[in-house]
């Protein structure tokens, strides 16, 4: 009769950790239903931020031309928070 004890334990134990594991699965769904939704705005968020860089890229002259200082000495005294070299 022992055997049969041993087995409806067993039984038991696999019931005890199959609605475990459903539990488990049903909580890792959520989590990835609630990373898929952050993802989708993220998405969004960074659309719409190249949207407004293309944006103010089309507003800046195309041909201008960019000043240089000759001397390197000038450019960094006009920009004292760029890393010298």
């Amino acid at each position: 009769m022992s055997t049969l004890e041993d087995l409806a334990d067993r039984v038991e134990r696999l019931l005890l950790r199959h609605s475990e594991l459903k539990r488990t699965i049903s909580l890792l769904e959520q989590q990835l239903a609630t990373l898929g939704h952050e993802r989708d705005s993220l998405k969004l968020r960074l659309n719409a931020a190249r949207g407004r860089i293309d944006a103010m890229l089309d507003r800046l002259p195309r041909d201008a031309a960019v000043e240089r200082p000759v001397d390197g000495d000038e450019a960094t005294e006009s920009a004292p928070d760029r890393a010298q070299p």
